[in-house]
């Protein structure tokens, strides 16, 4: 039987309760909540198989969707596994190292996802405001460096956060509130000053999520300025192509921003809204990133029509 308040100078595993006070009740609480995974594995599936087979979407908005897209399943199959294994098996306890590779991937995987959002804005914003510009700013080089810059960038900002807690010792109680570790909630639990990781969890917020959140609000900004010089029939088209993109960059930074804001306030320490939260961090923008980009881009949208149609017309006798 494992003792979950052991009290020992490092820790070698920590437990995860799943979704507090709701154990009794949390098998079936799961049904719901884990079935948006599949969905959103298939809803990215099928934008990283569409873009790369359809020739009139080889173009930087479409690329860097794809890179969003693989990016989404990532963070959400690095949690999301071990979630249901928790609410349908019990399957508490993870181990120290495995707990740190988690929360080493879901908080990388997010400054990338962040970054790439960025460039999809700056995509946005070259495309519109300096048009004749866009295809020599833009060419796929690149846009492959600007990927390949996203995983070093998140890869080397969210590593020290790994070593930090590497080095902090574990007396006290190693049960985590979440159904997955996270930075914010794994370092509380240490016996030992944990200033240096409060600064530089801050540091990462503010270059990263938030330099990136400024960044995409000036270019909008920019593009705004440019579009209210255009006819009317030009800003609707024009504001067309940056709808999805408007809402992939909300539906991002909002469950982040807040559930970093809840963290930050003792007075939700017991309450389950963070524990929510973080859910739905995960879960919610993988599931409605393909199906915002495939209602609002007509090019996909006729991609996976004729896709399905080809499909139920073989299949015919």
């Amino acid at each position: 039987m494992v003792d979950p308040n052991s009290n020992e100078s490092s820790a070698t595993y920590f437990i995860l309760i799943g979704l507090p006070g709701l154990e009794e009740a949390q098998f079936w609480l799961a049904f719901p909540l884990c079935s948006l995974y599949p969905i959103a594995v298939l809803g990215n599936l099928t934008i990283i198989y569409i873009v790369p087979t359809e020739h009139s979407l080889h173009e930087p908005m479409y690329i860097f969707l794809c890179m969003l897209s693989g990016l989404d399943i990532l963070i959400s199959t690095s949690s999301v596994p071990k979630m249901m294994a928790i609410f349908w098996f019990n399957s508490t306890i993870i181990q120290f190292d495995a707990c740190l590779l988690q929360m080493f991937a879901i908080h990388s995987l997010s400054g990338m996802e962040s970054t790439v959002l960025l460039a999809m804005a700056f995509d946005r914003y070259v495309a519109i405001c300096h048009p004749l510009r866009h295809a020599t700013v833009l060419m796929l080089p690149h846009v492959t460096k600007i990927g390949l810059a996203a995983v070093v960038w998140g890869t080397a900002l969210m590593a020290p956060l790994s070593i930090f807690i590497k080095w902090l010792p574990f007396c006290h109680s190693n049960i985590l509130s979440h159904s997955y570790c996270l930075h914010q909630d794994v370092m509380k639990l240490a016996c030992a000053d944990i200033c240096v990781n409060i600064i530089y969890g801050l540091i990462v917020i503010i270059s990263a999520i938030g330099l990136d959140s400024l960044l995409i609000s000036l270019s909008y900004l920019l593009i705004l300025k440019t579009v209210l010089g255009l006819t009317h029939e030009a800003q609707a088209k024009t504001f067309g192509t940056c709808v999805s993109h408007v809402c992939a960059v909300f539906i991002f930074y909002v469950p982040f921003i807040g559930l970093s804001m809840v963290h930050r306030f003792d007075k939700w320490h017991d309450s389950l809204l963070p524990i929510i939260m973080a859910n739905i961090y995960l879960l919610v923008p993988p599931v409605l990133n393909p199906i915002v980009y495939r209602v609002k881009t007509k090019e996909i949208r006729q991609r996976i029509l004729r896709l399905f149609h080809v499909t139920t017309h073989t299949s015919d006798p």
